[in-house]
């Protein structure tokens, strides 16, 4: 599918469209909708959410301004335990290089 990652995601089970305007996003919705209908499949409208400003996906909050880490993924890691060993040592650190963009 050429529109991947040129304005939609797919993750397992989730399909996140993006779009920089309103009419834009109307002409990349229905190009997805018609692909899945296309290959006979469906999306399950009351699981569906359209024309979002916001949307946590991944543990992220995306927005028009960008891309923000979600608060409740700062708040675990404020509560964790002082790390006891060299496993929990990488483990943070890995956890660290991931989020260092937003912080």
């Amino acid at each position: 599918m050429e529109e991947l990652d040129k304005f939609v995601v797919v993750f397992i089970n989730d399909i996140f469209v993006y779009s920089a305007t309103v009419e834009e996003h109307e002409q990349h919705l229905r190009v997805v909708l018609e692909k899945l209908r296309q290959n006979q499949l469906y999306a399950k409208f009351s699981k569906c959410e359209f024309w979002l400003e916001e949307v946590t996906f991944l543990g992220h909050i995306l927005t028009a301004k960008g891309v923000a880490i979600d608060p409740a993924k700062i708040e675990a890691v404020k509560e964790w335990e002082q790390p006891h060993n060299v496993t929990d040592i990488w483990s943070i650190l890995r956890l660290a290089g991931h989020y260092r963009r937003f912080i």
